[in-house]
């Protein structure tokens, strides 16, 4: 069963892709898609899995589709605009009980997803939902806003696209690059909520990370001369590469300074390290190079102990110029307390603490209870960890920060 959960789960953006190419009704393309998945889930562990799994999610989605709009009172309309759209498209569309070929139109429906009529967030919020499959509290979480807020924001984006009569199929050159940014901004939460995982009994979401990086090859190919695509690509590679070492036995996170670094995945890091370093020269540097080159100083170091701060201080002091993210001066606050000590550290943690954005964030007080840790305030630091504790929503990170409640009693 947990097989055919995890194909259905990679499988869903290229079925939605697929009936949203075929018949431009993205918001009801997508209901059809869910109960395509669910059908399937019910059927296959009791009958088999199909010889072609795509071809039949999208075989039946295609049929729900045609029954929800034959059903719809605009019908009439409703078929005239599935013939515009197909028209425009240059592709007619075939009979739900049609052949269906093996192509994949993941990326066209990213690209999609973030059209300009859309606002950054929304395009952003969107793909997420459509391309990366995250839950809608997920990606609420991703933005630290409330869950109903990002209902709101997705239920209007979808209604933008359905009103938009978009053609199916990848823009010119020149939107293609007014896209790109927020393309590149979902791959890289997509990423995160997969390598990180903000809720829920697992640390890491494999299929997540997985296919964020499938579609970053994608676009990477697709704009093999951008710095900045080749910089989100290499600093995905050069941090999924820590993945097989970031837990134990047990799914509890292991911090970086005790990972067994021989686990690390080296083909993933010598490419991340020749991507942002071809990368870097072409320029202008931005901040997914940035990051890269942070990553590949930390795999590069054969040992935690060998790991360049001094270097890692200045990148981020780059970053924080280019970047206004919370994380990103938090993060740079850990680099100065390894180079300085922690009451340095301590002390720009908490000029952090009136932002609004880390407020409930469980980040900023693991960050500074580890400082305090290091400060020797044992007692501070326990508070520290419980609060973070009370705030995450992952289930081994709260066990993790609980052992670290008891370490330092």
């Amino acid at each position: 069963m947990a097989e055919i959960e995890e194909l259905l789960r990679s499988l869903t953006p290229q079925v939605l892709a697929a009936v949203v190419r075929r018949y431009g009704h993205f918001d009801a393309a997508e209901d059809a898609v869910q109960e395509a998945l669910l059908a399937a889930a019910l059927q296959w562990p009791k009958e088999g899995m199909p010889d072609n799994p795509r071809a039949w999610l999208i075989t039946v989605a295609s049929r729900r589709l045609t029954d929800l709009l034959r059903s719809e009172q605009a019908r009439h309309s409703r078929e005239e605009t599935v013939a515009r759209w197909a028209l425009a498209s240059d592709w007619l569309a075939p009979a739900a009980d049609g052949p269906v070929g093996d192509r994949d139109d993941t990326l066209i429906l990213l690209f999609m997803c973030c059209h300009p009529a859309l606002s950054p967030a929304s395009q952003i919020a969107l793909t997420l939902r459509a391309v990366g499959g995250l839950t809608t509290a997920e990606v609420a979480r991703a933005f630290l806003v409330p869950e109903a807020t990002m209902t709101r924001r997705i239920t209007r984006a979808k209604k933008s696209i359905k009103e938009s009569g978009l053609p199916f199929g990848l823009p010119p050159q020149g939107e293609r690059s007014q896209r790109l940014s927020a393309v590149l901004h979902v791959l890289y939460l997509i990423f995160n909520e997969g390598y990180a995982t903000t809720a829920g009994p697992s640390l890491q979401r494999t299929e997540l990370s997985g296919e964020a990086i499938r579609l970053a090859r994608m676009v990477y190919s697709l704009r093999p001369d951008d710095a900045e695509v080749a910089g989100l690509l290499a600093l995905m590679l050069l941090t999924d590469a820590r993945r097989p070492a970031r837990s134990g036995p047990d799914g509890v996170p292991i911090p970086m300074a005790e990972q067994d670094r021989s686990r690390w995945n080296a083909a993933f890091i010598e490419e991340g390290v020749a991507l942002v370093t071809a990368a870097l020269p072409r320029g202008p540097v931005g901040p997914y190079q940035i990051q890269a080159a942070i990553a590949a100083i930390h795999d590069e170091a054969p040992t935690a102990e060998a790991t360049d701060w001094p270097q890692i201080v200045g990148l981020y002091e780059v970053l924080r110029q280019i970047s206004d993210n919370p994380m990103v001066s938090l993060n740079h606050a850990v680099a100065v307390a390894m180079v300085e000590g922690p009451q340095p550290g301590l002390d720009l943690v908490a000029a952090l603490e009136s932002d609004e954005r880390l407020a409930s964030d469980h980040r900023l007080h693991a960050v500074r209870a580890h400082l305090l840790e290091m400060a020797g305030q044992m007692q501070a630091a326990q508070e520290s960890y419980e609060r973070a504790a009370r705030l995450t929503t992952s289930l081994p990170l709260q066990r993790y920060l609980h052992r670290r409640i008891t370490g330092s009693r």
